[in-house]
């Protein structure tokens, strides 16, 4: 929502004595404070001259405005641009200017109505909209609420519970609907849009049509009695599902102040709590995030090239099992015809089958009509050898993690791809060159790692050599846009970013366990925490099975900071492999609910005599803070020396990592991000002083050290982080 150049708005008056403003900042007219303050000085300008009758606001090029342009927030919080007192734009500007005109304002709103923009439609008398058109007040998903009077007129004009249902999820309204809502009032095509608001606007001053003042307007909202009560369950609500976040909670507190003491005294309020929230951890990690998410397709010598995507009209994945199926349903719903091959009938039907259920779930959803199933399941063709293969464009190997499998699978695709095809395997700890030793193709071969289930999960993982051609990952970054996925691209290591980061996350939770932490504990920290599920819950989700075989991977790999513990393994000695048998560290009934099991117990006192760990007496009583710290502060490192050695771009793509590959909460802002709110030396200090007391496993890196001696953050670049690029 950036706006490139200086955003403007220009001023026309028509032979019908209507001013027309037009607010023009490419690409989505977002409202920067050039914007705004034009769109104030043409607003008055409209006012001053005799022969304007009344004002019609529009934006360029079928937008209406994006909302208020983010890039702004930035230097706001980090003080470089100064701050207007509280409520200058939203009450002296907004409300007493545009709203208490003695000329009538209609709004002529096209394609998007977002944030600020909305709430300046909201200011006008009376808004003209396009059937298609979204209409919305996102604000809460940067950590913010509206600012500019949105949580006192949109309860005015839609009534409290649907102004609380749009602001609090976020999700906009179609053009229609906001017409039932009394959003708009009327719905025209967009070659009639601007002519039929103009005459709008003579109307009202006519006195043929209304004249509202949205801010006094009463008769939408509920008895304060009910009101009250509305407000009650909306916190409750809030509360249940997004514990840890505060500013739906002063949203909601912003608009009872409106509907207690008057829609005046609420935009004072709104003006001052924005100011606060602004300034919050939240608001920056949120709005980091948001960035950070649009810039991870820029890569530094790959995408500043000039090189164009090649066209890609047929992909081949190999392997029909939970995530080879995931990742072929992911790409026909993106209408890309696809070839799914396995090694006999009965898989390939198996593996049919999960994408049939895929698809199927999303009707059931009513996300899908039965046709459009229909013309997507049609995209998937099954084979059992390679002949189809002569004109794929892309083949995405997702078989199980064997590396002598893959290696003969890369040797066969050697011979029967056409020569420009990409080689791509979703492999998400084995050397990309370990793959690819049998072929003489290292330039095509690129690493395409989904998380599971890749139809669903939100990231996509691209690998590259030092072989991997600069074409070959643009091609597959504009796979990745279509298939709507976020794509990360990383450097060639065992675990790649996400899973080498995250390694440690389980490894630290076995380690606080054998010296006498507790389980369930651990998990209820850092659930509460914001992660999806603790450690241990997860270990049960992702099956032993896998959680050795990738532990093997970085015990090899990493020998010296892996932290070896037998409790996995004799718990899978023992025929308990996680959900998929029913019993991990959780015991699961028939809706899969995870229940403690008091046999745990036996698992861990056999695993700290073989280790030889004695029950340190500091980690029975634990506080939450002391158990996020020893289960992240080792993530933290290691991303710091995924970093250090080059394999990320960027801290912040590795933040996009943490948050969309292994659900660390957006509102703190990624894995790094979080740890420098925290600062580095306080990081090394704690790592430090765990490493004299349970050895190396907290060994805080070179890296790490060199940071926190400076005092400087983890996140800045440094010249030798980019020396492999």
């Amino acid at each position: 929502m950036g706006s490139r150049g200086k955003g403007r708005t220009v001023l026309e008056v028509g032979a019908d004595g209507v001013a027309l403003i037009t607010i023009i900042n490419p690409p989505v007219n977002s409202l920067s404070f050039d914007v705004l303050y034009s769109l104030k000085d043409n607003f008055e300008e409209a006012l001053r001259r005799n022969e304007v009758k009344a004002i019609v606001i529009t934006g360029a090029k079928g937008k209406f405005s994006g909302g208020f342009d983010i890039t702004a927030f930035g230097g706001l919080q980090g003080g470089q641009k100064d701050e207007s007192k509280p409520g200058f734009m939203s009450v002296e500007v907004i409300t007493d200017i545009f709203e208490g005109t003695s000329k009538p304002s209609v709004a002529a709103i096209d394609g998007l109505a977002l944030g600020g923009g909305l709430e300046v439609a909201m200011v006008c008398n009376s808004r003209i909209s396009t059937p298609n058109a979204q209409l919305g007040l996102p604000e809460l998903q940067l950590g913010l609420i509206p600012g500019f009077g949105g949580t006192q007129r949109l309860p005015r004009l839609v009534g409290i519970a649907k102004a609380l249902e749009m602001m609090l999820t976020s999700k906009p309204v179609k053009g229609q609907e906001a017409c039932d809502l009394g959003l708009v009032d009327a719905i025209v095509s967009p070659d009639q849009l601007v002519s039929t608001a103009r005459q709008w606007a003579l109307d009202i001053l006519e006195r043929r049509r209304p004249w509202v003042v949205t801010l006094h307007k009463t008769d939408k909202l509920e008895p304060l009695g009910e009101a009250r009560e509305m407000l009650k369950f909306a916190r409750a609500q809030v509360r249940k599902q997004a514990p840890n976040l505060k500013h739906p909670l002063v949203c909601i507190d912003v608009v009872e102040e409106g509907i207690a003491s008057g829609g005046r005294s609420g935009l004072w309020k709104e003006a001052e709590a924005f100011q606060v929230l602004l300034h919050s951890d939240t608001s920056k990690s949120l709005i980091h995030i948001f960035f950070a998410q649009r810039g991870t397709s820029k890569v530094p010598g790959v995408t500043d090239r000039g090189l164009v995507p090649r066209r890609v009209t047929k992909v081949a994945v190999i392997g029909g099992g939970l995530m080879g199926s995931g990742i072929a349903t992911a790409l026909i719903l993106s209408s890309y015809p696809v070839i799914l091959k396995e090694v006999n009938d009965k898989f390939l039907q198996a593996g049919i089958g999960r994408v049939r259920a895929n698809l199927q779930s999303r009707v059931k959803k009513g996300k899908m009509t039965q046709e459009k199933f229909e013309k997507t399941i049609s995209l998937l063709k099954g084979v059992l050898d390679y002949e189809s293969f002569k004109d794929v464009d892309i083949v995405i190997e997702a078989v199980i993690e064997k590396v002598s499998l893959k290696q003969q699978i890369f040797a066969d695709l050697e011979k029967y791809c056409p020569q420009h095809c990409i080689l791509a395997s979703n492999t998400s700890t084995i050397d990309l060159n370990l793959i690819g030793e049998k072929t003489k193709s290292h330039d095509r071969i690129i690493g395409a790692h989904f998380f599971s289930p890749a139809h669903v999960m939100p990231l996509l993982e691209i690998v590259r050599t030092n072989q991997t051609s600069p074409q070959v990952v643009v091609d597959l970054l504009e796979v990745g846009k279509k298939i709507k996925k976020t794509p990360v691209v990383v450097g060639n290591c065992t675990g790649f970013a996400v899973n080498r980061m995250f390694f440690p996350y389980t490894q630290a939770g076995l380690l606080l366990v054998e010296h006498g932490a507790d389980v369930y504990q651990i998990d209820r920290v850092i659930t509460k925490f914001g992660m999806p599920m603790g450690p241990f819950r997860l270990a049960d989700l992702v099956g032993f099975g896998v959680a050795i075989a990738t532990g093997m991977q970085f015990i090899e790999n990493f020998p010296e900071r892996t932290y070896k513990s037998m409790i996995i393994p004799l718990m899978q000695e023992d025929g308990r492999a996680g959900e998929s048998t029913r019993k991990g560290f959780y015991t699961y009934g028939d809706k899969r609910k995870a229940s403690p099991d008091p046999e745990l117990k036996k698992y861990i006192e056999k695993s700290r005599s073989i280790s030889g760990v004695s029950i340190d007496s500091k980690l029975l009583k634990l506080s939450e803070k002391d158990i996020v710290e020893m289960i992240f502060f080792p993530v933290v490192n290691e991303a710091c020396r995924v970093l250090a050695e080059g394999i990320a771009v960027k801290a912040a793509d590795l933040d996009i990592a943490a948050v969309m590959g292994m659900g660390f909460p957006p509102y703190r802002g990624g894995i790094l991000f979080w740890a420098d709110l925290l600062g580095s030396k306080y990081i090394y200090s704690r790592l430090e002083e765990w490493s004299n007391i349970y050895g190396e496993f907290f060994k805080p890196c070179a890296y790490l050290a060199e940071r926190a001696a400076k005092g400087a953050s983890l996140s800045a670049p440094s010249k030798q982080a980019n020396s492999r690029l």
